[in-house]
């Protein structure tokens, strides 16, 4: 090989050893900040599973200050929140086939918009700070009402509950709680 094309190559390959070292230490950075959870739930041959990473509030105001009422939030912090489902099931009386989503919200002051997208996306918002989300590929939209706690929550929390007969997927930050009622597609489920 002659030497120009050796040079060549070994400052390529630096490059791409000191970009790698970059993402990684980029990486490390946010997750300490938003850890990454994964939050399921099974049941007979039900299995749904949340991934999502959990900021902390860190005496901000959260909703209508960090997080803007009225604009598509990539519910967490990092990577959009993905929501998987092996079988259909009812949200909220909606159906929602079986598959894995990207769960994005937009916040407002009584009730959010919850939100599944048949799309995944590299990280959850662009370079312009705004999600990711296409609005083209969301498979199903659904109103629900925020309630509030009476005491603050310091880091997000996405989990499931089970309660006469619903599951419930449950999302909780600062003093906005909200749940979702989620029911398996009862048609399908006995055919």
């Amino acid at each position: 090989m002659k030497k120009p094309v050796k040079t060549y190559l070994k400052i390529g390959i630096a490059i791409m050893a000191v970009a790698a070292v970059v993402v990684f230490l980029f990486h490390s950075n946010t997750k300490s900040h938003s850890p990454e959870d994964t939050v399921s739930y099974n049941r007979d041959d039900l299995h749904l599973e949340v991934f999502y990473n959990r900021p902390y509030k860190k005496n901000r105001e959260i909703f209508g200050e960090l997080i803007p009422y009225n604009k598509v939030w990539r519910t967490g912090a990092n990577e959009a929140t993905t929501f998987s489902t092996n079988k259909d099931i009812l949200i909220d009386g909606s159906l929602l086939k079986a598959g894995k989503y990207t769960l994005w919200t937009i916040p407002k002051e009584n009730s959010w918009k919850v939100i599944f997208n048949d799309r995944m996306y590299p990280w959850g918002i662009n370079l312009d700070e705004e999600a990711y989300r296409d609005a083209a590929f969301d498979a199903l939209v659904l109103e629900v009402p925020a309630k509030k706690l009476k005491n603050s929550l310091d880091q997000f929390t996405i989990k499931f509950t089970e309660q006469n007969g619903f599951i419930y997927l449950q999302l909780a930050w600062d003093k906005t709680f909200l749940s979702i009622p989620i029911k398996q597609d009862i048609k399908k489920a006995h055919k």
